[in-house]
């Protein structure tokens, strides 16, 4: 069995997936906020920025925690259409539950399905990642640590679900962030502990594409999506900035009259 190392880089991984995570949770609150003080076409674009910041943020704290995973006696390679596939899916789950949530009249279902749904496909996201690694050797997995894993990412899908729809401060967004990243990856490092890997030494190249050559540019680009998301987001009114504005013009205008 090939020794397994989850930070090659030292805290340096650990730590920038959990920013990540953060900042993934953080937007996708505040956007989920946003959605459910608006009505109409600008309802539904909020939503989808809460879904792709979440998702996105879940799938790059993934994948930053994979650039420091490696195992002895091997190199690694990742299936490219496959980690694809983990990023939509991980969007389009998050999705289903944020409108769930965002649109349904009974909020406690809407809540308690949009949780399942949502963690389920957050776990997906992750296996399905695990699934696109390429390495000499087979990989197993401890059904029991997985299915802990799948419990961690059901009940963190659940509580992000019940912030967006509970937490309006800004103060109070930052620690439920906060909380939740710790969540996100702890779900990560679960599933990654259920791992085991038994390394077949063997001069063949592998197919798939490294972690440097793809996971790690495709993870600054969404990074930087989520960072420049975020300043739009903070530097956009809120529904009350823009009712307030609103307000203040009347008189001048009537004044105008």
């Amino acid at each position: 069995m090939g020794h397994m190392d989850h930070a090659a880089f030292g805290w340096l991984t650990p730590l920038l997936s959990y920013v990540m995570a953060c900042i993934g949770a953080a937007l996708g609150l505040r956007c989920t906020v946003r959605a459910l003080s608006a009505t109409g076409r600008s309802r539904r674009n909020w939503l989808l920025t809460a879904a792709s910041a979440i998702g996105t943020g879940i799938w790059t704290m993934h994948f930053v925690a994979m650039l420091g995973f490696a195992a002895t006696g091997t190199e690694i390679r990742y299936d490219v259409p496959l980690t694809i596939l983990s990023l939509l899916v991980a969007m389009a789950v998050v999705g289903a539950g944020v409108f769930a949530v965002g649109y349904s009249r009974d909020r406690a279902r809407a809540l308690v399905l949009g949780g399942l749904t949502t963690g389920l496909g957050v776990a997906s996201m992750h296996y399905l990642g695990m699934a696109a690694l390429r390495l000499h050797g087979t990989v197993h997995y401890d059904p029991l640590m997985v299915g802990v894993s799948v419990l961690i990412a059901v009940v963190a899908a659940t509580v992000a679900l019940w912030a967006g729809l509970n937490i309006k401060s800004p103060v109070a967004v930052t620690v439920a962030s906060l909380v939740m990243g710790a969540a996100v990856s702890s779900m990560h490092y679960t599933g990654m502990f259920a791992v085991s890997v038994h390394v077949t030494p063997s001069g063949a190249s592998l197919p798939g594409a490294t972690a440097m050559q793809f996971i790690f540019p495709l993870a600054v680009g969404l990074g930087s999506y989520l960072f420049l998301t975020s300043a739009f987001v903070a530097l956009s009114p809120t529904a009350g900035e823009r009712a307030a504005s609103a307000s203040a013009q009347r008189p001048v205008e009537s004044a105008a009259r």
